[in-house]
């Protein structure tokens, strides 16, 4: 199959449309959890961006999707939007449900250059996908959340996973249709966004911090996944799950290929084994 060709568009936006769920979030089963769980639940610092994040890109793809021609393509960035927007109403009713602590903020409406906002964004979610299979991983394995927690945290994450296969062929797509598209340019462009990925991921990580000055989420939480734990075993983590989930699609399709490179490299340059974690002092 030819990339940027019709068929090539044909089966990328006729994929991601026939997946589609339909569900209610709040038909899922939300399981009861115990005061363990809950403080282990409202201690991670990080929700207060997850949901701010996933409201602000269900406007941007919709915001997107309204200035496309194409009519397909248009039909299925509009799905994303209301996928990216569902998974913000679910993350509110579990903040609501459970009683965790955020300050809500609305996004700006978007302006400026939508594709390449749109563009930022999706490469953005190709970064946190690939972290967060990892993290997911370690977290399910470590009964770090009741299992009924994460079958609901399952759906998230493989709508993501839906979210950045349509990703990178649409920007391949139209990337051979505006006349852009040899492998060396597309490489290019894709380091230059990654890198802008990571800044913005590091940015909100400490905003996350800062929030509660680290103090909530700290020995008795960290623990469940320290216990083991080494940068190496991480990236092994991720690069597992990616390939694993991965494998569910059409071969057919172009998959995100830059970060697991980039880890394998990293992988050559870690030692085998890493030293057991030193235990840290509360708060750290």
């Amino acid at each position: 199959m030819k990339i940027g060709s019709e068929e090539h568009k044909q089966q990328f936006c006729n994929a991601f449309i026939a997946s589609h769920r339909r569900f209610d979030p709040e038909s899922l089963a939300w399981p009861d959890l115990d005061p363990a769980a809950l403080e282990r639940l409202r201690s991670i610092p990080f929700w207060q961006e997850v949901l701010y994040t996933e409201r602000r890109a269900g406007a941007i793809v919709a915001a997107y999707g309204q200035t496309i021609n194409d009519p397909l393509v248009r039909e299925a960035v509009m799905l994303q939007g209301f996928e990216e927007a569902r998974h913000a109403e679910l993350l509110r009713l579990m903040i609501g449900r459970y009683g965790v602590t955020v300050e809500e903020r609305l996004p700006d409406a978007p302006r400026g250059n939508l594709r390449r906002a749109f563009a930022d964004f999706g490469y953005g979610e190709c970064l946190d996908a690939f972290l967060g299979f990892g993290v997911f991983k370690i977290a399910r394995r470590a009964g770090f959340l009741p299992e009924a927690m994460f079958e609901i945290f399952e759906t998230l994450i493989h709508e993501e996973t839906r979210h950045i296969v349509f990703f990178i062929n649409w920007m391949a797509w139209q990337q051979v249709v505006t006349g852009r598209g040899a492998s060396l340019l597309r490489n290019l462009t894709a380091a230059n966004y990654y890198s802008r990925a990571i800044g913005r991921l590091v940015a909100t990580v400490w905003r996350g911090r800062g929030a509660n000055d680290g103090k909530d989420f700290s020995a008795t939480q960290a623990s469940v996944f320290l216990d083991g734990f080494t940068f190496r075993s991480f990236v092994e983590e991720c690069c597992a799950e990616h390939a694993r989930r991965m494998a569910e699609f059409d071969r057919e399709l172009l998959q995100p290929r830059f970060l697991p490179k980039l880890a394998t490299i990293a992988l050559v340059a870690l030692p085998l084994r890493g030293a057991a974690p030193r235990p840290r002092e509360e708060g750290a």
